[in-house]
């Protein structure tokens, strides 16, 4: 996994909703993930979980592992 010293508050986070900024990102565990790219975030939603979030709670619930966060560039870490 890339790291990034780049920091961000939830406040942050919430407008890379898709609708807000263009940017579409996520949190996990702390770490902040760009999911722009991604054709299942296009809308700023994957099923039933909304970009602009931490969804460490809501993984829990995926049919995938935090393996596939992988995949994504990592932004930054979130904070507060």
């Amino acid at each position: 996994m890339e790291t990034s010293d780049n920091t961000y508050t939830k406040f942050q986070l919430a407008l890379r909703n898709g609708s807000d900024r263009s940017e579409i990102w996520i949190a996990y565990k702390g770490v902040i993930y760009d999911v722009t790219e991604s054709r299942l975030w296009r809308a700023g939603m994957h099923y039933e979980h909304f970009a602009g979030q931490d969804l460490t709670h809501e993984l829990a619930d995926a049919p995938h592992t935090e393996a596939v966060l992988s995949k994504f560039p990592v932004v930054g870490k979130l904070i507060g």
